[in-house]
Parts: structure tokens; sequence; C-alpha cells
């Protein structure tokens, strides 16, 4: 690909362009503003991940973006990420608090109560906010940001269930991908490398990247030397943007050490007590990198199911307003985006539809407002005979429930 065509994918200017997100200079730098038609496309993506987890057993949480800094100093965040952290907010002597530069520390659901076996492998999941002390430098629209708004989840496993833990949600991750039109760069084992910046003994590493090794058994993959987290291997799913430049989308890792730290445990069959493995997991990273990664990949054109609009209505003239907007209406309490657009020349609006990267387009003219019925003109330039208005809506919602990244059913 050439600078000229990486820069006309540019998620930046496309981002611009659609109206998806702005940054704005009052705000500062590294903390863009979703506009409607973003914040639309995040919404349906969060909804599908949050429904995609709780069928695979997952309860959500919420927790607090600040901590008090002596939680960040017992979860080595202190010790191994401060350069990566704002600083601390003093509020008096003795109260000093740390906007988070990662959700683990909060996973204090797990010690809430008193743990048995019987609830392993005890998955819970947030779509939470982070934020890093990231340099003016390396920002660039939503690829890199400061605040954060990360898909994360911690799974809590008996040992022995680590390697059937980690396959599963290797195989969500897929499934999200799938969905969503992710086309992975590659698999990659990070290992720890040489220096100081890791915790754990010998034996706990060794282990935890055996275990990541058997999970990735029949994948090809890199290892990738001092690229582990600070308190454990992991396997990183990586993406390349339009720039040619990589980085890493979904993540799991293996973590012996925060168990130790915040000493958490459960009773194991016996009555014993026994030191849980937690695991850590990303499906789709943060919401900022992953759009920045759709809108390059797709183009602005997302799949229907997460489009921002995915049918406007077009009047042919001021005689079919109104059949138009009881379309909408139907549309919209079917459960789609929907929206009428009646200014204007139709060619100008047709074309209008088109910039704006729409699915659907439905024509309706004197003859479709008198039988009921709308034409269908693709995104992708197809278009569908004059249907009835309630086959029209089936075929679109048919699509949007598939979350299928063609424009037409299967069958159709």
């Amino acid at each position: 690909m050439t600078r000229e065509e990486s820069d006309m994918i540019d998620h930046r200017r496309l981002g611009r362009e659609l109206d998806l997100f702005v940054s704005d200079p009052l705000a500062g730098a590294g903390l863009p503003i979703w506009l409607p038609a973003g914040a639309a496309a995040r919404h349906a993506v969060e909804e599908y991940v949050r429904d995609l987890e709780r069928r695979a057993g997952y309860q959500h949480v919420y927790s607090p973006p600040l901590g008090k800094r002596e939680l960040f100093a017992l979860s080595g965040h202190l010790g191994y990420f401060a350069d990566d952290m704002f600083p601390p907010l003093r509020l008096s002597a003795d109260d000093e608090f740390v906007l988070r530069p990662a959700l683990c520390p909060h996973q204090l659901v797990y010690r809430a109560r008193g743990r048995s076996y019987r609830e392993l492998p005890l998955r819970i999941a947030e779509l939470g906010g982070m934020y890093r002390a990231e340099r003016s430098g390396v920002l660039g629209g939503l690829s890199r940001v400061r605040a954060i708004s990360l898909n994360d989840a911690h799974n809590f496993c008996a040992l022995d269930q680590v390697g059937e833990e980690v396959r599963e949600i290797l195989r969500l991750i897929r499934e999200a991908h799938a969905a969503l039109g992710v086309r992975p760069a590659g698999f990659r084992l990070s290992l720890r490398g040489p220096g100081e910046k890791y915790v754990g003994d010998d034996a706990q590493w060794a282990r935890a990247e055996e275990l990541l090794r058997a999970a990735l058994d029949g994948v090809d993959f890199t290892e990738a030397p001092g690229e582990a987290a600070f308190y454990g291997p992991k396997i990183d799913i990586q993406i390349v943007d339009a720039a040619g430049r990589e980085s890493t989308l979904s993540t799991v890792q293996l973590d012996f050490d925060k168990p130790e730290r915040f000493d958490l445990s459960y009773t194991d069959a016996s009555g014993a007590r026994r030191r849980p493995v937690m695991v850590h997991r990303s499906l789709v990273g943060s919401m900022e990198r992953l759009f920045a990664y759709l809108i390059e990949v797709h183009q602005g054109a997302f799949p229907p199911w997460y489009a921002p609009v995915q049918l406007v209505l077009l009047p042919v003239d001021a005689g079919q307003a109104g059949a138009a907007a009881e379309l909408a209406r139907r549309a919209v309490a079917a459960g789609l985006r929907a929206e009428v657009d009646a200014g204007g020349s139709l060619g100008a609006r047709i074309r209008d539809a088109a910039h704006r990267r729409v699915p659907y387009v439905g024509v309706v003219g004197a003859r479709e407002a008198a039988d009921g019925s709308v034409s269908l003109r693709l995104r992708d330039g197809r278009s569908v005979a004059p249907m009835p208005v309630a086959d029209a809506l089936g075929l679109v919602g048919a699509v949007v429930a598939a979350r299928s990244t063609d424009l037409l059913p299967a069958a159709a």
C-alpha cells in the first residue's frame, strides 16, 4: 500500500469525514470525544461483547476509575508502572488517590466474600475506564489515547482448569473477531525478558509459559521475549493498521502474582485453603484501539449490525414524507437505527447516504407510498425490487440479527 493509499483510509481522516469522533484542544490531547454516529456504533459493539460474555458465563461489574494509592502499591503498578500513571490526587495528608492505569487492581470482587471450588472458574467482566499518562508525541486519533475504555475480564481458576479456560477464551476471541470483521495479523507468545521489571519466581514463570504454550497447540505463533506483563506471560493477538504499524488488540495473560499479593483463596473439596490462578483477558481490547482499526479495515463501511445508521429513508418528494416517516418509525420500533432525509434533490440525498456508508437506502415514491412498499438500494451498488415494508424491515433485521458482514441474508 502506498503512503497516499494509507492516508486515504487513515481512521483520523475517516473519523472526521464520517462524524465519528472529534478531538478538541479544550478537552486535551489524547481525549477524543465520540460523536453520535461513533457512539451508536460503539454502543452496538459494547452490547454485543457483553452479550457474548454473558452467554459464556461471565458476570459483569462496575468499579471506580480511581482508588487509594495503597491499592496500586499493593498491586505492583506503582512500582512497575509509575511512568505511565498520572500523578496522585492528594485530598489530605492521609488521602491520596490514583487514576488507575489498568482495571486489574479493582478486581476486589473476588475477595468480597469467601469462595468455594464449586464457583470456579469465576469469570468477572467489566467495560471500564483507565488512564495512561502518554506523552504528547505518541498520541494519535483513537489508536493511542490517555483515557481508555477497556473490554476486560479476570477469570479465577484452579490450576488444573487454566488450560481449558485459556482455550475457551481464544475461541471467544475468534468469534468476536469474525463478527466484527477483525483480521488478525498473528498470534504472539509474549515472554519474560532480561531485567528486573518482572515479579514472581522462575518456577511460576515456567509453569505459566508452559500452560500458554499448551493452549496454543495447533496455532501458529511467534515468541516475543521482553513483551510479557510484569506479572506474567501472555498471548497477544496482533493487528496491523493502514500505515503498517503492528499493535496488540486482544490478550490472554496468566497471573500467579496478584492472588498472592491480595491473599485470594478458595476452599477445595477437602476443606483446604487454596490459591486461585488469575487469568487476565480482553476479547477485543479497548474501544478506542478497536475502532481505530475497524474504521480503517472497513474504510468506514461497518457491517450493518454496528453501522451508525442502518437504514435511511428518502421520500422522492414532499408527498411521500409522511410515508417515509412512518416507515422510519416502524424500523426504529423493530430495533433498527433509521432516519429520514427529506431535504434537497433525490440524487444529492442518495450521494450523501453513500458518503456516510449507510448500508440500506429506502426510496419511497408515490407508488411505494400508495401500496405500502419500499425499494432498497444497497451500499455496494446492488438494489432490491420493491417489496412490502414488513418484508424490507425483515430483510434488514435478519442481516443485523445474524451479524453478517454481507448486506443480504444468505438465502436472498
